[in-house]
């Protein structure tokens, strides 16, 4: 009798649940319901994101073809053969006369690009501006005469944890692919990948040739440029990087003004991350702001009134988590006016005025190393505070710093990277770029180097 009960009682439970799940699922009731899609968004955006396709000519070396004797001996010709390198990514129109936005690692060292719509048209482009410290370029189309499709920038800022986005762009090299996730996160400052690292994250589906590409809001505008992926296997696990609108805006808006290089506001100051340890001393209940370790002479930090061991907590209501967020906050900031900062002072909050301008960059002197030594292929140029701004250097910093090294150079040869400082060739001070440059005309069979490299003294000795 127990048993026929408990029986009729989960039969009576199952067919109230089953009639629960069969009130959920039900036919829709309308067409607009039936046809509930992204594919509006989809067609009005989908024009303005583009294919790139950057090839680069490299030389094929062989060590054994630089000696006369061999090639004498065995016929072979003095000029070694060539090969074409091609890499794939997306970009986005974002002028109607045909300015695209891409990533810049898509197209570095490219000799030749071209950009292919969405019509299936290609067209060669021309690099207006490069922009390494946010992993940012801008491309012109050559040869044009009609206005074409663009996306307009959302504010970045706005955006928040949940919303729904779409990634466009051509993974794989499959062709032009639309995926849709959500915003996972705001603000990642560990990532690595650029000079500013503020990044949006998505679980939409990025893979490789997506870096360039849309992401795209649920209002059609542009939120970000997908860069990069967390992946083990190379494909997408869930975790894709996004550069913020706001920072696109910042660099195509140099190039529209015909700028070859991005300005961005100055302030002078080196800032640390607050440490547990830290906080503790500084009584904060977490590890938060960006601490001022030490301040330019006479730099908008400087003028401001801020001071060592001040906290930095907010830029413009904007709270301010660690140094990589108050770059990406400060870097976006326009210039020519002012930014207000909220301080932190020996516990007491303060706000102090900050004047928005460029680095001084009088006497960078850059140039290229030619004649034959270990510093061969190197761009090398005097640390001027724009160029320490660049590059993470200390403001103290002496000596002469190298900014870029040609592939298969001598100097690449020889393990010199951007970034080193030389600061003595052969017992001779390196103050400046002349003074390298005079260095590397001796005929020297031994050269006895000493530079500086993320803050540590290296001494070498290296063969002429």
């Amino acid at each position: 009798m127990v048993s026929t009960r408990l029986l009729a009682a989960f039969l009576i439970s199952a067919l109230a649940v089953t009639s629960a799940f069969a009130q959920d699922r039900r036919v829709p009731s309308s067409q607009a319901e039936l046809r509930l899609s992204y594919a509006p968004i989809v067609q009005r955006v989908r024009p303005a994101v583009v294919n790139v396709y950057a090839a680069k000519v490299i030389q094929n070396h062989n060590p054994l073809l630089d000696d006369p004797i061999f090639r004498r001996f065995f016929g072979v010709p003095g000029q070694q053969p060539e090969q074409m390198q091609r890499s794939l990514g997306s970009g986005v129109m974002v002028d109607p006369s045909g300015l695209v936005v891409t990533n810049n690692h898509v197209i570095e060292g490219a000799d030749q690009v071209k950009v292919s719509l969405s019509d299936k048209r290609e067209f060669e482009a021309e690099i207006v501006l490069k922009d390494t410290r946010s992993d940012l370029a801008v491309l012109r189309l050559k040869d044009v005469h009609e206005k074409f499709p663009t996306l307009d920038f959302a504010n970045s800022d706005e955006l928040q944890v949940g919303d729904v986005v779409l990634a466009i762009g051509n993974p794989f090299g499959v062709g032009q692919t639309v995926t849709h996730g959500i915003i996972s996160a705001l603000a990642r400052t560990q990532v690595g990948i650029t000079d500013y690292q503020f990044f949006i994250q998505t679980d939409a589906a990025i893979n490789p040739g997506n870096s360039g590409g849309a992401l795209v809001d649920m209002t059609g505008k542009l939120a970000g440029i997908n860069t990069a992926i967390f992946s083990r296997s190379g494909g997408s696990q869930g975790i894709g990087f996004a550069i913020p609108a706001n920072m696109v805006r910042v660099v195509v808006a140099s190039a529209r003004n015909g700028g070859k290089a991005v300005k961005r506001p100055w302030l002078g100051a080196r800032l640390q991350a607050v440490t547990p340890e830290i906080a503790e001393t500084l009584g904060l209940r977490r590890p938060t702001g960006a601490l001022v370790a030490s301040i330019v002479s006479g730099s908008p930090a400087a003028r401001a009134g801020l001071k060592p061991s001040d906290l930095i907590v907010a830029i413009e209501g904007q709270p301010i988590d660690d140094p990589n967020a108050f770059d990406y906050r400060f870097a976006t900031r326009p210039l020519g006016g002012a930014a207000e900062i909220d301080v932190q002072r020996a516990g007491r909050p303060m706000k102090l005025t900050v004047p928005l301008e460029t680095a001084p960059d009088g006497g960078r002197h850059e140039i290229v190393l030619t004649t034959r030594s270990p510093f061969q292929g190197a761009k090398v140029a005097n640390i001027s505070p724009a160029v320490a701004d660049e590059m993470h250097l200390d403001m103290d910093s002496e000596g002469v710093v190298v900014t870029d090294v040609a592939d298969d150079s001598i100097a690449a040869n020889y393990g010199f990277q951007k970034g080193d400082i030389i600061v003595a060739v052969n017992g001779e001070n390196i103050a400046k770029t002349s003074d390298l440059e005079r260095a590397t005309h001796e005929n020297s069979r031994v050269w006895r180097i000493k530079l500086v490299r993320g803050g540590q003294q290296i001494s070498a000795t290296l063969g002429g």
